[in-house]
């Protein structure tokens, strides 16, 4: 799906989403009914929120060099299970 600026002469701009290839070159105006030009204008482009731009960088320096850590990270307690045959199976 694509937006596209559309101007009415009457009402001003308006945004219409379409399927990429769809818009032609006029389209009503939906407050006036009146005919409406199609505008050249730039993409909108949406930014990326700083933590989950973060996250994907974190993610990609990883695939070639891995964090090595010594413990489990937050160093939660291990919990020990009260069936005895839990006890012979290995541990991480």
């Amino acid at each position: 799906m694509a937006t596209y600026e559309y101007r009415c002469l009457q009402d001003g701009s308006f945004d219409v989403t379409l399927p990429i290839g769809t818009a032609g070159p006029t389209l009503c105006c939906p407050r006036c009914g009146g005919p409406a030009g199609r505008m050249f204008s730039a993409p909108r482009l949406a930014r990326t929120p700083a933590a989950l731009r973060e996250a994907i960088d974190r993610s990609e320096r990883s695939a070639e060099r891995p964090d090595v850590v010594g413990r489990v990270p937050g160093g939660h307690p291990t919990r020990r299970s009260p069936n005895p045959a839990h006890a012979r199976l290995p541990r991480w």
